[in-house]
C-alpha cells in the first residue's frame, strides 16, 4: 500500500508563488503516475498535473497550464507541483494522489493524500 502527504500549502498574495510537496511512502509500484488534483469549495476535483514516476513525463491539465510544474525526486520518494503567479481562484484544497494507469481521470487513481490548502488573498 501507498501513502500519500501533502505539506507547503498557505496563505500567500496574487501574484506570488508556493511549492507544494508530496511524500510517498509504503510500497511503491511500476509504471505508475503521480498527479495533482484541486477541489474548492462546492466545485469537482479537477486535475492540475501528472508525471510519470519513472521516467518523468508530465502532462497538464487547462486550470493552470503555463503556472505550474510538476516534478519528481525519486531518491527523496516525493513529488512536487510549483505553482506561480497565484490568482485568488486558485484558492483550493490541493491533492496528491497516485494511479498505476497513464490517466488524468481521478477515478481511476487509487491512493490519495489528505491534502493541503493554497489560500491566494488578492
Amino acid at each position: 500500500q501507498v501513502q500519500l502527504v501533502e505539506s507547503g500549502g498557505g496563505l500567500v498574495r496574487a501574484g506570488d508563488s508556493l511549492r507544494l510537496s508530496c511524500e510517498v511512502s509504503g510500497r511503491t509500484y511500476n509504471h505508475y503516475t503521480m498527479g495533482w488534483f484541486r477541489q474548492a469549495p462546492g466545485e469537482e476535483r479537477e486535475f492540475v498535473a501528472g508525471i510519470r514516476w519513472n521516467y518523468g513525463t508530465t502532462y497538464y491539465g487547462d486550470s493552470m497550464k503555463g503556472r505550474s510544474t510538476i516534478s519528481r525526486d525519486i531518491a527523496k520518494n516525493t513529488v512536487y507541483l510549483q505553482l506561480n503567479s497565484l490568482k485568488p481562484e486558485d484558492t483550493a484544497v490541493y491533492y496528491c494522489a497516485a494511479s498505476s494507469l497513464w490517466t488524468r481521470d481521478a477515478r481511476m487513481f487509487d491512493y490519495w493524500g489528505q491534502g493541503t490548502q493554497v489560500t491566494v488573498s488578492s
